[in-house]
């Protein structure tokens, strides 16, 4: 550390900046960080739902799908007859179509859209049930549920 103690006849002021305070608070700055980041970084508790179901209101033009996997590729099933993505397009296509057109054409008053209800096996690969959701959305589908079997011994939320 560097000191003036005024022998030189030289009379100007230093212009050196003293750094040593700034380094002493920049420490303790760190440290206290360093204490304090783990302790805003902890979890935020969370209790999850239950597995539990709510009962279902099934109305007739709502679609049923059924999707598992056979041999290693995607199976889905419209009702009980199984097709192919581009068949499964057209079939949502032409129902939202219809239930549309049944209800008085799309600037209706009160116009309830089917619902597209899909149920998975659990051993079915995310991609063949992920597939399927966007294929009914991509056909205009705005409500994809999924249905499920609650554990034995559980009783719905009524």
């Amino acid at each position: 550390m560097a000191m003036s103690v005024g022998g030189s006849s030289d009379e100007t002021p230093l212009s050196d900046i003293n750094t040593t305070p700034l380094v002493d608070v920049m420490l303790v700055l760190l440290i206290i960080f360093l204490i304090a980041v783990p302790v805003v970084l902890q979890t935020v508790p969370l209790k999850l739902p239950d597995v539990r179901f709510d009962p279902t209101q099934t109305k007739p033009e709502n679609v049923n799908l059924s999707v598992t996997s056979e041999n290693g590729e995607c199976a889905v099933y419209w009702n009980l007859s199984r097709v192919n993505s581009k068949e499964l397009l057209e079939l949502a296509v032409n129902k939202l179509k219809t239930e549309i057109d049944r209800q008085g054409g799309p600037n209706a008053a009160g116009l309830e859209l089917p619902e597209a209800h899909i149920r998975g096996d659990v051993n079915t690969p995310y991609r063949c049930i992920g597939g399927t959701i966007y294929t009914m959305q991509s056909a205009g589908f705005a409500r994809v549920g999924f249905i499920s079997e609650p554990p034995p011994g559980a009783n719905p939320r009524v």
